[in-house]
């Protein structure tokens, strides 16, 4: 029995690429300026990071919490594309998480397991924070637009 057609992927539209594309020179601008503004000194915890990291899980819940519910319309794929794809996409960094957390393992593997959980569980924390809240800040916009 031949397998039924389906239809080829679509491709995003070029202006959700371009709203993603400026969003995450945004966030990875200001992720290098966290981490010059605190650089990490030579065997020490990269605390810049694992803050960013930290705030941008809080940010992204909040935002992806406030938006949930409401119909997907142009104007919300392209915020949630433009703040949470590209700007925190840009801002967060995992690839620096693990090569941190690796150097760290070099001269000090307590502190470089404390610095993985402690990202991942703090980072945890924070997007369900910002989840939460989110939700009910989304919740009540709607009810006072209505």
């Amino acid at each position: 029995m031949p397998e039924p057609a389906t239809a080829p992927p679509s491709r995003p539209p070029l202006t959700d690429v371009l709203v993603v594309l400026v969003g995450g020179a945004t966030g990875t601008a200001a992720r290098a300026a966290a981490t010059l503004l605190a650089p990490t000194p030579h065997g020490g915890v990269p605390w810049a990071v694992g803050v960013v990291n930290v705030t941008g899980a809080l940010l992204l819940g909040l935002l992806l919490g406030s938006l949930a519910g409401r119909p997907e319309t142009g104007r919300r794929r392209r915020t949630r594309l433009l703040l949470g794809t590209g700007v925190l996409g840009g801002f967060t960094t995992y690839s620096a998480l693990a090569v941190d957390t690796v150097l760290l393992l070099d001269d000090r593997a307590l502190a470089a397991a404390a610095y993985a959980a402690g990202s991942l569980l703090l980072g945890l924390v924070a997007a369900g924070l910002g989840l939460l809240v989110g939700a009910r800040l989304g919740r009540a916009d709607r009810r006072g637009a209505a």
